[in-house]
């Protein structure tokens, strides 16, 4: 059987996505030339939600405003011929038994839910990223899938050379192949991981009451772009199912709601056109008042007066809501390099992963409840898992939005994360009066920001010892985390870096 264009550009899409999806990783070289923050840089929904928090535009975002332009003129195409998530859903759908028992959602749910996330970001809470179709794809892969991929096949491929002889050299070309271009650098499993697999499986359970669920009544961005998408200068004809026919609603993954064609769910996949048997539908180019109803034929109208309103008020409260935070928590909050000001981090992140996904030393991780709910998703360090390396700027390269600015290495050197702190209580040479040189040998700063003091000592036997007693040089240090992570110490550290103070 022939593939629909559709179907094709759906496929080599998803083809991109996954080259650069497993490129955007650390392969030898210092940096990344390309990457999947591609897909989210022509990515309206992002540049909306930038626009209304930052109260700015940025040239990172230039080709979600082509996007957007595309879609005013050819329609909501993005859903039917490129989305990633998209191509997933129509791949497995067939695979998901249908249930007529449960009405999935319809009316006006996803206008609110979308203009909600809008009015929230107005009122500097950009949640808009949790819910992205793309931010849910590359969380998934770089959460769970990818990470259990690269275990699966070491583990594999360590026991296959067990038991392999003198034959494994036969296949060890292929394990190379895939260590060197295919599977992750490192091993690391992600907190939330299974969090982001349970939102990705909901999505699939969906399919199950609708094909293409997600995309008809919830997707935020699909909203978004059937609203851009009414201004096309496509129309289909006929807007109903032909009554002596009936085959549309059986070929269409999205548009149709019983007999009546929704034009914003319109993903222009062709697939009505191409198995037309009457050769009865086309999408000429008509100028008409496009935006006048969420059904062609309703009267319902899609900007109604309750619709604003109610998501108004909603973002209003829950901005208001989502913004408390604790203040004890913020002296452990650390951000990546780069970061000067919090509030600004929090507008411009669209919480993708792909900077925890290329970092060298495992020291960047979703967040969960340190920055409140609008911190869900977002990277924060956590030194005693991982540190930042002082010769690595691969994190500002591929944020998609410049959350993570992209600094020259002698900059990013400079770049304040946070001050260590000694906790004389633990520290040995304080507390037990033993000699430990790891954290100022660990130290990357060349004039190294952990020094040591000699003093003579009496030690619990009664016996006089000289110690070195180590103390931080807080102009010099970046708070990199490199000696909490390697403090001997077990469980807590004796050095532990907090947040710098503004101001």
């Amino acid at each position: 059987m022939k593939l629909p264009a559709s179907r094709i550009s759906q496929l080599l899409f998803l083809a991109l996505f996954l080259f650069l999806f497993i490129i955007t990783d650390y392969r030898g070289k210092d940096e990344i030339t390309v990457a999947v923050n591609s897909f989210f840089r022509a990515n309206p929904l992002v540049l909306a939600s930038y626009v209304l928090a930052v109260k700015g535009f940025t040239f990172l975002l230039l080709p979600a405003l082509v996007m957007a332009v595309c879609t005013l003129l050819l329609g909501r195409f993005f859903c039917g011929w490129i989305c990633p998530l998209g191509t997933v859903i129509d791949l497995v759908t067939h695979w998901i038994p249908k249930s007529t028992s449960i009405r999935s959602l319809k009316g006006s749910f996803k206008y609110c839910l979308l203009f909600t996330l809008l009015v929230m970001a107005l009122f500097s809470v950009n949640l808009s990223g949790i819910l992205d179709p793309i931010a849910i794809l590359v969380r998934a892969l770089t959460l769970f899938f990818y990470p259990l991929f690269g275990y699966v096949v070491r583990a594999g491929w360590s026991g296959l050379y067990q038991i392999a002889g003198e034959e494994r050299d036969n296949v060890a070309f292929l394990y190379g192949f895939l260590r060197d271009y295919i599977l992750p650098f490192r091993e690391t499993f992600y907190p939330l991981a299974f969090l982001s697999l349970a939102v990705f499986l909901f999505i699939l359970v969906l399919e199950r009451f609708e094909r293409r669920n997600w995309c008809r009544n919830i997707c935020p961005l699909g909203t978004l772009l059937g609203l851009l998408g009414r201004f096309s200068l496509f129309r289909r004809i006929p807007s109903r199912i032909c009554k002596d026919c009936g085959d549309c609603r059986s070929h269409c993954p999205s548009a149709f709601d019983e007999d009546i064609l929704q034009a914003d769910n319109c993903i222009r996949c062709m697939q009505c056109r191409v198995q037309c048997r009457f050769g009865r539908v086309e999408f000429p180019l008509r100028w008409k008042r496009p935006f006048r109803s969420i059904s062609e034929g309703q009267g319902q109208p899609v900007m109604s007066r309750r619709i604003l309103l109610v998501s108004l008020v909603s973002g209003f409260f829950l901005s208001r809501a989502f913004s408390f935070r604790h203040p004890e928590r913020d002296r452990r909050l650390l951000r990546p390099p780069g970061v000067k000001d919090e509030g600004d981090f929090l507008n411009k992140c669209v919480r993708c992963g792909e900077c925890m996904k290329v970092c060298l030393r495992s020291a960047l991780y979703p967040d969960l409840t340190r920055a409140g709910v609008t911190g869900l998703f977002m990277p924060v360090i956590i030194p005693r898992l991982g540190y930042c390396e002082y010769n690595c700027t691969l994190c500002g390269q591929v944020c998609p939005t410049g959350a993570i600015p992209r600094l020259p290495l002698d900059e990013k050197r400079k770049s304040v994360i946070g001050t260590a702190v000694i906790d004389r209580n633990i520290c040995l040479p304080y507390a037990k009066k033993l000699n430990c040189l790891v954290c100022e040998e660990h130290c990357p700063i060349p004039e190294k920001a952990i020094r040591f003091e000699t003093v003579e000592d009496i030690d619990h036997r009664g016996k006089k010892i000289t110690l070195k007693r180590p103390y931080i040089v807080d102009d010099l240090c970046n708070g990199c985390g490199i000696c909490e992570n390697k403090c001997p110490l077990e469980g807590r550290s004796a050095v532990e870096v907090f947040a710098r103070k503004k101001g």
